[in-house]
C-alpha cells in the first residue's frame, strides 16, 4: 500500500506540474504560445481557455471533491497529451517525449487513484430485484 501511494503521488505531482506549468507559460509568454500553436496548426483562440483548464485540472484531481470533475480532468489531460503527440508527429518536429510521458503518467495516476481511493462507479442497489420479461 505504501508503494502504491508513492507511485500515485509521484505521478500525480508530475502531471500536475506539467500541465500547470504549461498553462502558466501560455498566460505569461503569450507571444511564444501563439507562435507555438500556429506552428502546430491549432487555433490560437484556444490558448486562454486551455490555460484555465490546465490550472483547474490539477486542483480538481488533488482536492477530490467531485468524482465526475476528477474523471473529466483526467480525460482532458489524456486527450490534451494525445493530441499534442499527434500534432508533433504531424509537423515532424520530434517533440513527442513530453506528451508520451504525460500520457503514461496520467494513466498511472488515474489507475492508482482508483486503486487507492476506490472505483467511481456506484454499485447498483440491491433494494430492487431485476425481473426478466419471462419471469411474469
Amino acid at each position: 500500500m505504501k508503494r502504491d501511494k508513492i507511485i500515485y503521488w509521484t505521478a500525480t505531482a508530475i502531471i500536475s506540474f506539467l500541465f500547470a506549468s504549461g498553462a502558466l507559460m501560455y498566460l505569461f509568454n503569450y507571444d511564444y504560445a501563439h507562435q507555438f500553436f500556429i506552428s502546430l496548426g491549432f487555433p490560437t483562440w484556444i490558448i486562454y481557455p486551455l490555460a484555465v483548464l490546465k490550472i483547474l485540472g490539477p486542483i480538481v484531481i488533488l482536492t477530490r471533491n467531485s468524482l465526475f470533475l476528477k474523471e473529466l480532468a483526467y480525460a482532458g489531460f489524456l486527450f490534451d497529451a494525445i493530441l499534442a503527440v499527434a500534432a508533433h508527429i504531424m509537423v515532424g518536429d520530434g517533440f513527442i517525449y513530453h506528451g508520451l510521458a504525460a500520457i503514461i503518467l496520467t494513466i498511472v495516476s488515474w489507475r492508482y487513484d482508483r486503486k487507492l481511493f476506490g472505483a467511481y462507479v456506484q454499485k447498483a442497489s440491491t433494494k430492487y430485484k431485476h425481473h426478466d420479461a419471462h419471469d411474469s
